[in-house]
């Protein structure tokens, strides 16, 4: 009898607690995705909107700048501090020779006409023909003509390696393709630095399993995954851009997103000594800096002068991370895009003159015919 009352007893008690819950405590968990609380965190916080120092962003992208309206664009630049924006799609996205100029001569006539000194325009390889007897001999000619027509240096682009570039013959082009060799030794004669864009995320070559740290940015975003050999191990596709690096020490080039390295400060601190003619830019790869204050500081001082700022995307409300990650000591803050950093940051706390040297200097001394009266001494 005792033993009936006190499993009715339990029963009944169970019941009622689970009754008195909140709906909330009796569904199923969270999953990732939804899974975003707030911090109880009280600690100081130093939110930018601008940087201290006018920066030069030599990552940049402006696809309509032979119709833009550069008064509009230099006024959003004003609001962040940014001295001078690098647009590096001045050829645009045709691989028509012939309309690849006409976008660049539309961009630098606008430039020219209404906004000489805060904005620089690269210009792009166009790859339709190439394998063909005359494809280098006509890259180069376009290349110089482009630099007298006022282009600062060139970007490649990351399709360069990936599938999406073939030969003649349908093969895909290496980034150390030897009939690229003539470009790269000519944007050196010619004194302009390559801004190069090789491979992506290593982590879009592993397994999308539970211990990959961008599951969530694959799952959004799913043709960004690639498989093993998709198109070449990631490994393989790094090596090919290293090799141009090392065959042209005369040339200048500019490793964007950190080379992919910025999770490997060690790794990334090897291949700055092992090519002293690259330097790195910070687009897009923030987070990982703002995860590791104290070792990327620590870089930060040990290479000040090979550094440069780069955004990549124009978004300005996310400039906000970089100048509160580059400038303050501030503590765990969220990141703009949780698809790319579920984390938080800490800010670098970077010293002033590291800091000028980020934000203009070292881009106003590889860069040719930038205007340095914008910027401090």
């Amino acid at each position: 009898m005792k033993k009936l009352l006190l499993l009715l007893s339990f029963s009944i008690g169970t019941s009622f607690y689970a009754c008195a819950q909140e709906p909330s405590q009796i569904t199923q968990p969270l999953g990732f995705e939804e899974y975003d609380p707030i911090s109880t965190l009280k600690v100081a916080e130093h939110p930018l909107k601008k940087a201290k120092f006018p920066f030069i962003d030599v990552h940049n992208h402006q696809y309509q700048m032979a119709n833009q309206d550069l008064k509009a664009l230099v006024k959003d630049m004003d609001a962040l501090n940014m001295g001078i924006m690098v647009n590096l799609s001045g050829r645009g996205w045709s691989q028509e020779w012939a309309d690849g100029t006409a976008t660049l001569k539309g961009s630098l006539d606008n430039v020219a006409k209404n906004e000489p000194k805060r904005i620089a325009v690269f210009t792009n390889l166009q790859f339709k023909g190439f394998g063909e007897k005359d494809w280098s001999a006509k890259a180069v000619k376009q290349l110089e003509d482009d630099v007298k027509m006022g282009a600062k240096g060139l970007k490649i682009y990351k399709s360069l390696g990936f599938s999406g570039i073939k030969d003649d013959k349908g093969n895909r082009v290496p980034v150390s393709d030897p009939r690229l060799q003539p470009v790269w030794q000519k944007c050196g004669e010619l004194g302009i630095p390559v801004l190069i864009h090789t491979a992506d995320v290593p982590s879009f070559w592993d397994p999308m399993d539970r211990y990959n740290e961008r599951w969530l940015e694959l799952k959004t975003h799913p043709g960004r995954r690639r498989g093993a050999n998709d198109p070449i191990p990631f490994d393989s596709l790094i090596a090919e851009q290293h090799h141009i690096f090392g065959a042209n020490p005369k040339t200048t080039f500019i490793n964007a997103h950190m080379g992919w390295y910025p999770n490997n400060l060690k790794k990334l601190d090897s291949l700055m000594v092992v090519f002293p003619n690259m330097y790195v830019e910070i687009g897009a790869v923030i987070a990982e800096l703002g995860r590791q204050p104290r070792t990327a500081k620590k870089f930060f001082d040990k290479y000040q002068d090979r550094v440069l700022f780069g955004k990549d995307s124009w978004v300005p409300a996310e400039y906000a991370t970089y100048f509160r990650v580059l400038e303050t000591e501030d503590e765990y803050f969220p990141y703009h895009k949780k698809y790319h950093a579920f984390w938080r940051m800490y800010g670098m706390g970077l010293s002033d003159e590291v800091l000028k040297k980020l934000y203009y200097k070292n881009a106003l001394r590889i860069i040719p015919g930038l205007d340095k009266s914008l910027f401090p001494k």
